[in-house]
């Protein structure tokens, strides 16, 4: 059992993919493995994906893999000399081409951002790195002013604060990535660049019940469309890169704490990324700054914090989990945090399950409970126990492995695939077992959630309170 009901998701690359580092690194705390497929060889991506799968198979831990979809990132083109240096007050044409050779023309082969800019607008290019200001616009011809100095290199990315553009989430290339991934049989499918529930819907119909989506938030204008979005959505990740060019930086922490919060009133797991250890991409330790960053993630009630480049490309990505890992336990444990806060809006609608759900959260706060037992066929009574943050760990069991997997990625839930129970003595004995193995002592409490008539989904209806050790009720 880890120490933290917070996960730890990280993102595999060169410094990570070998099967001992990816032992090493789970060993550290990873909960949860993204794929990237920006910049994934596919033969590379099967290997990590078998290595994963067999630690998974050895350790007996269930844990979620997500493909993160490149989605339509706007770019430049190339260059003659591979790149052109832009000079403060400078003025160069934009053209909607591939390429160029002249050092006043920047080619951008995307004729959707010559229908979007206007006289006036901002462009943001290398990450935010330069900025240019549109003076004039003719057409697919735009004349903008460089208002800050620097290399721009071929293939940048380009960001356009306030504008939408009329393009699909999902690109050909992101086709393609998606049929692969769904082969691998990812847990999660990670769609950037979302912007309104439809971007959604039309990555559902393709994916169907194969795999979960997890929409990541990067454009101002989802944040518009946030509640709808996230009912569409199984996950959502507040991808604060290019957040935080498309937006003003001071308004990303509102921002973050209003995604996470819309997240937990509706019980989806949100997952905070982006430049949260980045320091350790080279050093062996992280700022103050970076350590409060993260606690205040995870004071928030994030599901889940990730790390990217930190161990993808870093020189220390077993070190970066560890650090990751205590920074969450220690915050968890500070009797001031507000992680273990409900948020309910007092418009909702409160079924039986939800009733169980609370009154269970409660007994692990009054009793002290070792662990609460969340028997699930389809993963929706561990996830709404997350949502009610017990103040015990949750133990869900699951006849299904890919359930167990995709739950990995939820606060607090710890999945073990076991076979399924037929009656009450049956549901109190596999408890007191599951109990057992994930470290509980005899005579601790356990409340046990469950539906009846067993083995039917939907149907959270039957609330238990049990001893570990007795295999009896508890009588106090």
């Amino acid at each position: 059992m880890r120490n933290r009901h917070c996960k730890i998701v990280s993102t595999i690359g060169p410094a990570s993919s070998s099967p001992s580092m990816l032992q090493l690194i789970h060993e550290a705390g990873v909960d949860v493995f993204r794929l990237n497929m920006s910049h994934g060889q596919y033969d590379k991506l099967r290997g990590v994906v078998t290595a994963i799968r067999d630690i998974q198979e050895e350790t007996g831990t269930a844990m979620a893999i997500f493909a993160d979809l490149q989605g339509p990132k706007i770019r430049t083109g190339t260059f003659a000399d591979g790149s052109i240096k832009l000079r403060y007050g400078q003025e160069y044409d934009l053209v909607n081409a591939k390429s160029s050779d002249d050092e006043g023309v920047i080619p951008v082969p995307h004729p959707e951002v010559f229908a979007a800019l206007e006289e006036g607008d901002m462009i943001k290019l290398d990450d935010g790195k330069l900025q240019m200001s549109v003076v004039s616009k003719e057409g697919e011809h735009i004349r903008a002013r460089a208002i800050s100095s620097g290399t721009l290199s071929d293939r940048k990315g380009i960001n356009l604060p306030g504008r939408s553009l009329p393009i699909s989430a999902l690109t050909e290339k992101d086709r393609e990535d998606l049929d692969f991934a769904l082969s691998l049989n990812v847990d999660y499918i990670a769609l950037s660049f979302v912007q309104r529930a439809e971007d959604v819907k039309e990555a559902r119909a393709l994916i169907g019940d194969k795999a979960g989506i997890i929409s990541k938030i990067e454009k101002p204008q989802a944040m518009d469309h946030l509640d709808a979005i996230i009912e569409a959505s199984d996950a959502i990740m507040v991808a604060r890169g290019d957040l935080g060019v498309e937006c003003p930086v001071e308004e990303v922490p509102i921002m973050q704490r209003r995604i996470i919060r819309a997240c937990r009133r509706v019980g989806k797991p949100v997952i905070v990324a982006t430049h949260m250890l980045e320091s350790m991409v080279e050093s062996s330790a992280p700022t103050r700054a970076e350590a409060s960053d993260i606690s205040t993630a995870v004071n928030q009630g994030a599901d889940a914090v990730m790390l990217s480049a930190e161990t993808a490309v870093g020189r220390h990505p077993q070190t970066a989990v560890a650090i990751m890992d205590r920074i969450i336990t220690a915050t968890e444990k500070d009797p001031e945090t507000n992680c273990y806060n409900i948020f309910h809006s007092e418009e909702d609608h409160h079924s039986t399950a939800d009733a169980v759900s609370l009154s269970a959260r409660r007994i692990t706060e009054v009793l002290e409970c070792r662990f609460a037992i969340a028997y699930t066929n389809t993963g929706s009574t561990a996830r709404r126990l997350s949502r009610d943050r017990p103040h015990a760990p949750i133990l869900a069991a699951t006849p299904h492995a890919d359930v167990a997997q995709s739950l990995s990625l939820c606060w607090g839930v710890k999945a073990l695939v076991t076979e399924d129970i037929s009656d009450f003595r049956e549901m109190i004995d596999r408890a007191d077992k599951l109990a057992a193995q994930s470290g509980g002592e005899n005579g601790e409490r356990v409340v046990i959630l469950s539906g009846f008539p067993f083995g039917r989904s939907g149907k959270t209806n039957t609330l238990k309170i049990s001893r570990i050790g007795t295999l009896e009720d508890d009588a106090d």
